[in-house]
């Protein structure tokens, strides 16, 4: 017997209830805004954004260029700041920040 969705096994949401679900996703909705626009309980739809989430963070580790060791580093460079001026050494500067991968080398 086929299943009403294959996109979410076990489920009883039809597969076109979960694609706009998805869509509201994607378009920043809340869970209790989306509940109210597809008649599903928030419930159900806090579930389905936390394995969205799950799922997206899993591809984006698989994908990402930064796994293991990573140094990171931030500079303020131009002139010194004014004695006195409490809040405005940053003003003016050059903003430098840089990652390095670290090749097994910690």
């Amino acid at each position: 017997m086929k299943g009403k969705n294959r996109y979410y096994s076990r489920s009883r949401i039809a597969e076109a209830k979960f694609r706009q679900i998805i869509r509201f996703f994607a378009m920043d909705f809340t869970a209790s805004d989306t509940a109210k626009l597809t008649s599903i309980s928030v419930r159900s739809i806090n579930t389905i954004y936390i394995k969205l989430r799950k799922k997206i963070a899993i591809q984006c580790e698989q994908i990402s260029p930064f796994n293991g060791v990573v140094e990171l580093d931030e500079s303020y460079f131009g002139a010194h700041r004014v004695r006195g001026k409490r809040g405005c050494g940053a003003s003016g500067k050059t903003i430098v920040f840089g990652l390095l991968k670290r090749d097994g080398n910690e």
